[in-house]
């Protein structure tokens, strides 16, 4: 998530809606820190996501189309301890980080990374493989649709296509926060639903009918609504929401702020100053509200 622009990049959301870039920059690394936050916040939703998965005994070939920095890469390594990923991404910054994580965890010899844009005219070889995990990155593809059908032609007869597309970035904030300006976030989130409808014309497209138009039969759908409380859901002392929480409207904010309100603005900023007295960091009421939402698409010859 892959994200996720959470993951905007060009796959993946934090695997939300962030923008992949091609060197080891700054930017680049705040977008590998958010990424890896969000596979550590939503690592039993995204476990659950993939045991949901129609795959009998187990892929021994998967790949991961917009990988990130390997949120479903080492997810579905666990999950499918035989199991081989390719992990194909267009940042070279990401893919770094993905190499590292991987001989950190001893499965380097599991994974293949592979540097490709999949807007380009072809694509690098693949393999054949028996699961497609496409998490967060169909939606920035600039024709979907033809990246489908690439995909039916990539897989084992019989394989499955695992796309999984959020609902943005997700919410941390109670409704009535912050005090000096609530309902902030919402206001922000409006704002960046209005860029993302002009500038990603594919976020909400209506997935089952073009998987069926290049040739899947979709198998099965689920929603899953993530509703992290803090206190109960989120351990007293565990500081990775609130990180997640800075980095991903830290983010936000360089789209929304020229929209925003001056009260608006100031107050998200005193958010964002983790030095602040009411900075995100000192809350105690953050929780994590997103939903995401998963089709399981059969190549059936």
């Amino acid at each position: 998530m892959n994200p996720p622009s959470p993951h905007a990049t060009h796959h993946h959301a934090a695997h939300q809606e962030h923008e992949h870039t091609h060197e080891h920059t700054h930017d680049s690394d705040d977008q590998s820190e958010l990424l890896d936050l969000d596979a550590e916040v939503l690592a039993d939703h995204l476990a659950s996501l993939i045991d949901w998965l129609p795959v009998g005994s187990g892929p021994r070939r998967i790949v991961d189309l917009g990988c990130g920095t390997g949120a479903g890469t080492f997810a579905l390594l666990r999950r499918f301890p035989q199991a081989e990923v390719t992990a194909v991404d267009s940042s070279a910054a990401h893919l770094h980080r993905l190499r590292e994580k991987a001989a950190a965890a001893g499965v380097a010899d599991r994974v293949r990374a592979v540097t490709a844009d999949l807007d380009a005219a072809e694509w690098p070889d693949l393999g054949t493989p028996d699961l497609v995990w496409a998490s967060a990155s169909l939606h920035h593809m600039a024709d979907p649709e033809r990246a489908l059908r690439r995909v039916h032609g990539l897989l084992a007869p019989g394989g499955l296509l695992a796309a999984v597309e959020l609902a943005g970035f997700p919410r941390f904030l109670p409704a009535d926060a912050p005090e000096a300006a609530p309902g902030l976030e919402d206001r922000c989130h409006a704002v960046l639903d209005r860029h993302h409808a002009a500038h990603l014309p594919h976020r909400d497209a209506d997935w089952a009918t073009l998987l069926t138009g290049a040739g899947f039969t979709v198998e099965d759908e689920r929603t899953l609504a993530v509703d992290l409380k803090p206190g109960t859901d989120i351990p007293s002392g565990d500081d990775a929401v609130a990180r997640y929480a800075l980095g991903s409207l830290r983010r936000i904010r360089d789209g929304v702020a020229p929209e925003l309100s001056p009260r608006d603005l100031a107050a998200l900023d005193e958010l964002l100053d983790p030095d602040g007295p009411r900075s995100l960091p000192r809350r105690k009421d953050l929780g994590v509200r997103t939903t995401r939402t998963a089709w399981a698409a059969r190549r059936t010859a």
